[in-house]
């Protein structure tokens, strides 16, 4: 036999090995075996034999005898890591250390496991969660006007917020022991989704969101003493007590962890008696509710430099419940996002001295609010902002396909367009994807996970998929979504989007450093543990672990390596996928993208090393191979709960070709990228052993997800599940809906009339002299002609535009000097605390808004 033939069977045997993830006892045999085949059938002689025996042995018994392996390469290994580790503070091993690894873990190990995706329990609603949705979340819905909220009232109306409280909508978390809903976090989300449809949206989901999400009722929850939970849940759950959290500071927004608020920890005096209490002193923007909130919710750093309460002077970060009617609480001022006027605005005080009582948990949690931060806000994030922003972006994109059908130019709807149809299908794989997501990661709270790392995906490419929506929508509609007034749907949707790019984690930071930074030792099988053995106190006990952690971590390496080479030639194929599904080549190409992923992210530790955190760009696109990878999961995973209809098969494909082809570019940035040459060559060999092979979605798939929003169809259902669309008042979603339909019944109708116009028995171009026209020249009968003017005022009242006198464009009147402003009286604290602060003299009045007047042609 030829050296070649020798040369393949040793290099194909030993790929084998890694791909299957064999173990090392098992390539030792099978490894001796070939070379005992080589040493009898092979053409070498004696001395070529003894010399491939000797390297053999010298590899495989150190290897495999535990005892020299610690000894002679393990306890050198440790020394070497333990110096190259680089330096953690105490906040990012909290954020290590929080949350569960969930789905995560599977697409970083290089071999996900399809059935473990697939088995898990499909998200549902209970009977109770199904009713409220379909009673009092479609009633609050309809009690909305965006026009007035923005322009009239600038906030709620006071009836949505006493059905609101009625309804306890602020109580969803809340169990019912407590007097609260206790829905789960699904059902959390589907509440969120829908308000966020809804007109007025963003103020209402904000509203309703944020008692739900991390704050208050969320720590009280998991850290309260029983007093605090039996004295503020109930009246939280009922709306008695309206909540804010303030945690960002004007010099510590994203970086949380560096808040400069602070406590003193000292004697005063407290309802007649000298407790041991805190002097507060804090200047917090961006909180959400704060203008109207009877209860702050507040970090900060506390100190003790008088040792009242032990030896230890900086006692770390905090977490208390303060009452705003409590002297030197400063609140009630507002921001305004982006002409969203939710409640938000900045709070204040200086050593304002409340008792410890006041710290969630009591003394026991002092200094452990970065940890109780850090655990909770997987769950909120992975709830509150998906939601609203996957609510407006499935509205966004049925009211542009609606909006498609019924706008006409050149003679034909503008969704014949293929411009436009490029949009929609944007809008529709954007929304479908975004919808996945909400679904998939709200169900993993309900699963008991906290996902820290889907939530921070979820939050970044949620809110960047509805914005992309938004965007595409805008493009479509036109001076019509650009005029605003009472008839613009769209516009304050489009101008609010960035508001949620900004919360919860920048979207930046949560690309360029979360998600990887969090990911690449959350989610990898080895090293977290590599690092906790090296943190080990116990010499042999830290020998041990990091020795499995270690070698394991190699045979990995060598495994996704191996997974990354034969997938990257056959594209896939022949990978683990689940048997008979339609979406087979879309499982196996994600192994094979799992596998680059894992491969590049141990490539780029090893020879970054402790830079890595600091090389941004990298971690970014290793970031998003992740986050796509986790999208088309959750794209998946709804497929088949939907029991894979093969309607949704396009936008499934465009969704999962789309992702593909982000990914391949964010890996070959990542090669790009690496600062040693030789090692960049080489996984690109590796990695792209045949080149890039993705594609964009064909145009073909794009023009049918296109009609597809235009007309009834499965993929319009799906999107429209949790979308507010039905009211008494006829709101614009509803109107859109029945105008689009009716179009569609009198196509037959309008051929007839085309037919006319082309062969010049109608000869006007207006399409209301028309019908007349064609009614006289008996083309169409009464009846039909009665619904083709229907039809004609509905596209009239869809397309129309508002404008307005000129006076009515003036402001509205001088700024109010800068003083706190009072709380309305109908939101004030229940709780029975000292005498609140002197009244804050009340704002002017706006002046009331004349009607606009609408045209009734574009």
């Amino acid at each position: 036999m030829s050296a070649l033939f020798w040369l393949i069977l040793f290099l194909g045997a030993g790929i084998a090995l890694c791909y299957q993830r064999s173990s090392l006892k098992t390539a030792t045999i099978v490894i001796g075996a070939l070379l005992v085949t080589y040493t009898f059938f092979g053409a070498s002689g004696f001395w070529g034999d003894a010399f491939r025996w000797l390297i053999f042995a010298a590899i495989a018994i150190p290897l495999n005898v535990d005892n020299l392996r610690r000894d002679f390469l393990t306890t050198r290994a440790l020394t070497f890591f333990r110096k190259v580790l680089p330096a953690m503070s105490d906040t990012e091993r909290t954020a290590l250390e929080a949350g569960t690894v969930w789905w995560d873990g599977e697409l970083f190990s290089g071999a996900p496991n399809w059935q473990r995706l697939l088995s898990m329990p499909a998200a549902s609603l209970s009977p109770e969660e199904q009713a409220f949705l379909d009673g009092p979340v479609e009633k609050f819905c309809s009690m909305l006007n965006e026009w007035d909220i923005t322009h009239k009232d600038a906030d709620l109306p006071a009836a949505a917020w006493d059905y609101l409280k009625k309804e306890k909508f602020f109580g969803m978390i809340i169990p019912k022991q407590y007097g609260g809903l206790e829905y789960s976090a699904y059902a959390h989300s589907c509440v969120l989704a829908k308000v966020s449809s809804s007109p007025g949206g963003a103020t209402a989901a904000s509203t309703v969101a944020v008692p739900n999400s991390l704050g208050p009722a969320e720590l009280l929850l998991h850290y309260g003493t029983e007093e605090q939970k039996n004295h503020y849940l109930p009246r939280l759950a009922d709306g008695r007590e309206i909540p804010c959290f303030a945690l960002t500071s004007p010099f510590a927004g994203s970086d949380a962890g560096a808040i400069p608020d602070k406590g003193i920890v000292c004697k005063g005096k407290w309802e007649g008696k000298e407790v041991i209490g805190m002097k507060l002193t804090w200047d917090k923007r961006y909180i959400t509710l704060a203008p109207v909130a009877t209860v702050l919710g507040l970090a900060f750093k506390l100190f003790d430099p008088d040792h009242l309460l032990g030896d230890k002077e900086n006692l770390g970060i905090t977490c208390a419940l303060v009452p705003t009617n409590t002297p030197g609480v400063i609140i009630g001022r507002r921001h305004f996002p982006l002409n969203n006027p939710f409640q938000n605005g900045p709070t204040q005080g200086s050593e304002v001295f409340v008792p410890l009582d006041y710290i969630i948990g009591g003394q026991a949690m002092i200094g452990e609010g970065w940890r109780m931060l850090v655990e909770c806000l997987s769950v909120g994030r992975a709830i509150s902002l998906p939601s609203m922003t996957t609510g407006g972006a499935c509205a966004g994109a049925l009211a542009t396909g609606a909006y498609a059908r019924i706008r006409r130019q050149f003679n034909v709807h503008i969704g014949a367009f293929e411009g436009i149809q490029e949009a929609l299908a944007r809008m529709g794989g954007r929304a479908y994807a975004s919808e996945a997501m909400r679904r998939f990661t709200a169900n993993a709270v309900d699963l008991g996970e906290k996902p820290s790392v889907p939530s921070a995906i979820a939050k970044y490419h949620c809110t960047d998929l509805a914005q992309k929506v938004a965007i595409d929508a805008m493009d479509v509609h036109g001076g019509k979504g650009v005029m605003l007034g009472p008839n613009n749907y769209l516009a304050r949707g489009y101008q609010g989007a960035p508001i949620a790019i900004t919360v919860e984690g920048a979207n930046i930071l949560t690309r360029s450093m979360i998600i990887f930074g969090q990911g690449a030792i959350r989610c990898h099988p080895y090293v977290l543990k590599e690092m906790q053995a090296a943190q080990e106190t116990d010499p042999q006990k830290a020998l041990n672990d990091f020795d499995a952690a270690f070698f394991g971590h190699i045979g990995h390496i060598f495994s996704v390596g191996s997974r990354s080479l034969v997938l990257g030639v056959t594209q896939g194929r022949g990978s683990a996928a689940p048997v008979g599904s339609p979406a087979q080549r879309c499982y196996q190409k994600m192994n094979r993208y799992s596998a680059n992923l894992a491969l590049l992210a141990d490539v780029c530790m090893a020879v970054l090393g402790g830079s890595l955190k600091f090389r941004e760009s990298i971690s970014a696109r290793l970031g998003d191979v992740l986050s796509l990878l986790y999208i088309v999961s959750a794209t998946l995973k709804r497929f088949e709960e939907d029991g894979c209809p093969q309607e949704d098969m396009p936008v499934v494909r465009w969704v999962a070709e789309d992702s593909f082809v982000r990914i391949e570019a964010a890996l070959d940035g990542v090669i790009r990228h690496l600062p040693n040459k030789f090692i960049a060559a080489m996984m690109r060999l590796v990695v792209f052993p045949a080149g890039r092979w993705a594609k964009p979605p064909r145009d073909e798939l794009g023009v049918t997800i296109a009609n597809a929003l235009q007309e009834p169809s499965s993929l319009r259902n799906s999107l429209s599940q949790f979308v507010f669309q039905h009211d008494s008042n006829d709101t614009s979603a509803a109107k859109l809906e029945r105008t689009m339909h009716l179009l569609l019944e009198i196509k037959p109708v309008e051929k007839r009339l085309t037919a006319a116009v082309k062969d010049g028995r109608i000869t006007t171009s207006h399409p209301g002299e028309r019908i007349e026209q064609a009614l006289k020249l008996k083309v169409i009968d009464a009846n039909e002609a009665a619904t083709l003017r229907e039809a004609f005022q509905l596209q009239m009242d869809i397309i129309k535009v508002d404008d307005f006198d000129p006076a009515e464009m003036k402001a509205g009147g001088k700024a109010p000097a800068r003083k706190p402003a009072a709380k309305p009286s109908a939101r004030k604290s229940t709780t029975k605390k000292p005498a609140a602060k002197p009244k804050a003299k009340t704002k002017p009045k706006p002046k009331a808004k004349p009607k606009a007047e609408k045209v009734t042609e574009v």
